[in-house]
């Protein structure tokens, strides 16, 4: 019998295909396992290459792996997708990773630690309180406005609606006065356990190295900062500021042929929550620049007088993902006279 050299695991939650092969893709074996099995199989086979997509429970599954002594390598979903042949199956899909597996050219997914990805259920449990919130004031907006009080959107609007359900004068029902408190309570129990996680993401940021070196730069607060280290893989994976931009999606989507380049709007391929907080930072720092009349620097300005506001911002993220690119790599903190890295 060949000696199995990969092995592409198809994960789930109680069963796993396995797909082993030889080095040049010859098939070896083809199992399927429960989670137990799954385990034991593996403890069992001699030290290998193990593919598997970087999908939920692949990083825990990673770690796994690596303690026993195999070489662990997670591909993109969207990279193993070209490999599977007509039929869609658990049994095609771990034969499509070792294929995509065994490309020279491959992109890999470094494997997260379980301290990165408490940090990233940290920032997506904030995440997901705030769209709570967000709805549940979208929500009471709504059955208000069936009676006629209509209120402006956002958050800091909250206290408007307080002031309609406590008017004496109008004409709301004594139910819908009271259904509309019980909105305002889940609201403030939210409000209250977001601040919560804020203040933890301030201390866990400020014992973080590299979260205070992010923080050096004008637009970058802590959750920002938070999320390119718990979402971003290390920088030494990107040749240079421009890969990391165009991972994060900030560079325009191409649509070249015959040596003639045409750029379209921005790709938005990449990491959306570090690219959307980076966005909202170049902002921020935007809108301080304009209320406190601090000079925006020529380059900024010349954007500011010629394009929208937005699309001066998503230039800025994209000249501040670079730049954080150099800071990491150098180890240094930001400089404002430094130009960003192509």
């Amino acid at each position: 019998m060949k000696e199995v050299t990969i092995i592409g695991v198809d994960l789930a939650k109680h069963v796993f295909q396995v797909h082993g092969a030889t080095a040049d893709g010859s098939v070896v074996l083809r199992k399927t396992l429960s989670r137990s099995q799954f385990r034991r199989f593996m403890a069992e086979q001699p030290t290998c290459v193990v593919a598997m997509e970087a999908c939920a429970t692949a990083h825990y599954w990673s770690r796994q792996m690596a303690e026993i002594g195999h070489d662990v390598r997670l591909i993109a979903p969207i990279y193993v997708k070209p490999f599977v042949k007509r039929q869609k199956n658990d049994a095609a899909d771990a034969e499509a990773i070792v294929e995509a597996a065994l490309r020279p050219n491959m992109r890999f997914v470094p494997v997260k630690s379980a301290e990165t990805q408490a940090h990233t259920m940290l920032f997506r449990t904030r995440e997901q309180l705030v769209s709570q919130r967000t709805e549940a004031i979208n929500a009471l907006r709504g059955h208000l406005a069936e009676f006629g009080l209509i209120a402006p959107q956002g958050v800091s609007n909250l206290p408007r609606l307080v002031e309609l359900i406590d008017d004496a004068d109008s004409d709301l029902p004594d139910l819908a006065r009271d259904l509309a408190r019980l909105h305002l309570e889940r609201i403030a129990h939210l409000s209250a356990l977001i601040d919560q996680l804020a203040q933890k993401i301030k201390e866990v940021s400020r014992k973080s190295v590299v979260a205070r070196v992010l923080r050096t730069m004008p637009g970058v607060g802590p959750i920002c900062a938070m999320a390119i280290e718990a979402f971003a893989p290390g920088m030494d994976t990107f040749k240079s500021g421009r890969d990391f931009s165009a991972w994060l999606g900030l560079i325009p989507r191409q649509h070249s042929t015959g040596g003639k380049q045409r750029l379209g709007r921005t790709s938005k391929m990449g990491q959306r929550d570090i690219r959307r907080l980076l966005i909202i930072g170049a902002m921020s720092v935007i809108a301080s620049a304009q209320r406190y009349k601090r000079k925006s620097g020529a380059w900024l300005q010349d954007k500011l007088n010629r394009k929208p506001r937005i699309v001066a911002a998503i230039a800025l993220a994209n000249k501040m993902a670079r730049r954080i690119w150099a800071m990491l790599t150098k180890g240094e903190t930001y400089n404002a006279s430094v130009s960003a890295p192509a």
